[in-house]
């Protein structure tokens, strides 16, 4: 996972994490190295003091003198006297080295380094494993003497220093993970809480009427003082001017909402005396012309058709509303036999299929305008599909509570850039879905409507040859839809 990917908890303990490990990591080394070089040279320094004291030796029974502190291997070679010694102090009492051992040593230590400042060699002695040496010449005989020390004693004091100061390290390094998780994790519990308020806020349906926001961020989370508060508050003014929008909208729409009902039921009583005195005058007016007659078919088509698009009006308004529809037992199936049949008159050039299950299905809501739902939409295929088109109505039997219904043809199906707000209002196919008859475009948004207030959904699903409209409606409507539509509702 890429770090930018990470959690700002996650980034900001691992930063810490990092930094706390790199800083004791080189303030370890540091210790480390001094410790190292401290004891290095203490060490090489008893080696030294170790070869000065060899000096005053003449003779081999004067080793011993030289072996009063722990495992020290000396080695005299005195050619002008005659005799080779070496010698080993380990427990406590000297003790004869192997020829081999002596042999390494002679061949192992350079002779030109010999004085008190001379360098020192380490080398491996056959049987006791690996030792510093130095060299010195007797002050009397000029013999030449071998002290070394073993350097396990150097390695065990590093040892003794170095591994507590790598537990300090590693303990420090695990510590400021531990702590930094509960610091910020503490730190950043304000903005979890701001970021909360964020989700609530963003999953309200603020599409629908209700425009009221009740979250908000805490006051203790919006002091100005701080980066998350300064955020908290930020959030808060949003909110506060989202409402106040949201507030606005709602009215705009109310007073459209009530201008639309109201201009339709005001409405429908002139064009019902247009068409009434139309039908009379076509009736009783005496001799008329055939362009006079023409005129007057032509008011009363216009005035049917203006009629129609005000009673699609006042239902829209009326759902808008969201006025609880009545319910009560809806045989599906029933139904859906006369609405194909319906469709079946109307465009005899279509070719008409009902697919249901052996069962009736049965359905909780209004049946006049579930009815209406399935008019529109097989209307909607008959009128947007050529002659010859074959329209298939299906219905599937009750399944996890809902039912579905569909409705696919086989037409030149709808363009892709208007299937977004296919469902919208005064939305109309183009040219390549050939239309025989008038539109007003609100069929498939009256769809919408009625079905979304039994609580159901619709979807488009199409491509050339293919098209289907789906219809999901629960078979028991809510309890509290069921409760209210049993009130009376006002006029």
């Amino acid at each position: 996972m890429h770090f930018s990917s990470w959690t700002l908890r996650s980034r900001l303990i691992a930063l810490t994490t990092t930094l706390v490990a790199a800083t004791s990591i080189v303030i370890g080394g540091v210790v480390s190295l001094v410790v190292s070089n401290t004891l290095t040279a203490q060490f090489n320094d008893q080696v030294h003091g170790a070869v000065r004291n060899a000096q005053m030796m003449g003779q081999s029974d004067q080793t011993n003198r030289f072996l009063d502190d722990g495992d020290v291997i000396v080695a005299v070679y005195a050619p002008a006297l005659g005799y080779a010694v070496g010698e080993h102090q380990g427990t406590g009492e000297p003790e004869q080295l192997p020829r081999t051992a002596y042999s390494a040593i002679r061949s192992g230590v350079p002779v030109q380094d010999a004085g008190p400042g001379g360098g020192l060699t380490t080398i491996d002695v056959p049987g006791y494993g690996e030792y510093r040496f130095a060299v010195a010449i007797g002050d009397a005989t000029n013999a030449v003497v071998y002290v070394g020390r073993p350097t396990s004693i150097l390695t065990n004091s590093l040892l003794k220093y170095l591994v507590p100061i790598f537990t300090v390290v590693v303990l420090a390094v695990l510590l400021s993970g531990v702590i930094g998780a509960l610091v910020i994790g503490r730190a950043l519990r304000p903005l979890r809480r701001v970021s909360a308020v964020a989700s609530n806020v963003a999953s309200l349906p603020l599409e629908r009427d209700d425009v009221e926001l009740p979250e908000r961020v805490p006051t203790e989370d919006t002091n100005p003082n701080t980066e998350v508060g300064q955020v908290g508050a930020a959030l808060n003014n949003l909110l506060d001017s989202v409402q106040t929008a949201l507030a606005v909208r709602q009215a705009s729409e109310e007073k459209v909402r009530h201008f639309v009902a109201d201009a339709s039921h005001e409405l429908r009583t002139p064009l019902a005396s247009i068409r009434g005195y139309a039908e009379l005058t076509r009736r009783f007016g005496g001799p008329l012309t055939e362009d006079v007659q023409h005129n007057i078919g032509r008011i009363e088509s216009e005035a049917m058709r203006m009629t129609s698009l005000v009673e699609d009006l006042l239902l829209l308004a009326r759902l808008d509303a969201e006025r609880e529809i009545e319910t009560r037992d809806v045989d599906l199936s029933r139904m859906l036999v006369d609405v194909l049949s319906d469709a079946n008159a109307a465009g005899p050039d279509h070719e008409w299929e009902l697919d249901l299950p052996d069962e009736p299905v049965m359905v909780r809501g209004d049946e006049a305008k579930l009815q209406q739902v399935f008019t529109n939409l097989l209307a909607n295929a008959r009128v947007h599909t050529p002659a010859g088109t074959r329209v298939v109505l299906e219905l599937a039997a009750p399944r996890d509570g809902h039912v579905l219904a569909r409705v696919r043809d086989d037409g030149p199906g709808i363009p892709e850039q208007l299937r977004p707000q296919l469902f919208g209002r005064f939305v109309r196919g183009d040219s390549s879905r050939a239309r025989t008859t008038g539109s007003t475009g609100l069929g498939l948004a009256i769809v919408n409507a009625v079905v979304q207030a039994h609580h159901g959904t619709v979807s488009v699903a199409s491509e050339p040859g293919a098209t289907v409209f789906t219809v999901q409606l629960p078979v028991e409507q809510p309890a509290v839809a069921q409760e209210s539509a049993q009130q009376p509702q006002p006029a």
